[in-house]
């Protein structure tokens, strides 16, 4: 796992602005668990750490906010949102909600170049050791299939929710051992869309959110349990 001042170093040229950057910096850390749930953050250690003011790490960690990922307490500060059990099966059940309603518009306007893309995503993911990787190569595959919706307030609330589960996808495909089954499930809702059958992409979509959710739900049910 990097360590925070390892991912500072590596995100640092990438961004134009310095609250930019830290956000960045910040959601790849709790996504990839090197900030862990329930982690206070100190905004006077972050600001030493990135060698800026405490200026753009309240903007940032306000994002990381309004995004899900941390949490503010009067008397204890920042906090690493915790992942609990309920919260993941109500984002997923909005994710099966969104998705998809938006499927046929979907199926519908994807062409043969964005399927193509789609496809190479897959075969990237496979050929990926990086389990930190996975939630990103996830989002990519998936939003290529809505691409066509792009520039459409149907697109940017799908995109959003992509925000919430990228630490949920990462806990999937690593602790559940569900990698090759959720890979399965991708390819087969990949050929529902190069069969233009949006009720079949529909309905490949609810049964691999309903289970890895269901999954991911019960693991961390237990692991709060024997703690």
């Amino acid at each position: 796992m990097n360590t925070l001042q390892a991912l500072i170093e590596d995100t640092r040229p990438r961004y134009r602005t310095i609250t930019e950057m830290v956000s960045a910096t910040l959601r790849q850390a709790i996504i990839e668990g090197t900030l862990a749930s329930g982690e206070t953050v100190r905004q006077d250690q972050l600001a030493a750490a990135f060698g800026v003011s405490r200026m753009p790490i309240r903007e940032a960690l306000r994002q990381l906010e309004a995004e899900g990922l941390v949490e503010f307490y009067p008397h204890r500060g920042t906090v690493v949102a915790a992942i609990e059990p309920s919260d993941i099966l109500e984002l997923f059940e909005i994710r099966v909600l969104l998705e998809c309603h938006a499927m046929e518009r979907a199926v519908a306007s994807i062409d043969a170049a964005s399927l193509d893309r789609a496809a190479d995503i897959l075969d990237e993911i496979d050929n990926e050791p990086d389990v930190a990787k996975w939630g990103e190569l996830n989002r990519r595959f998936h939003l290529t299939l809505y691409g066509g919706l792009k520039g459409s307030r149907l697109y940017t609330m799908v995109e959003a929710q992509y925000r919430h589960l990228d630490r949920l996808v990462r806990l999937v495909l690593s602790q559940l051992d569900y990698a090759e089954k959720s890979q399965a499930e991708h390819r087969a809702l990949l050929q529902d869309f190069r069969d233009g059958n949006a009720k079949a992409a529909a309905d490949t979509l609810r049964n691999h959110l309903t289970i890895s959710s269901t999954r991911l739900a019960e693991l961390l049910d237990r692991e709060s349990k024997s703690e």
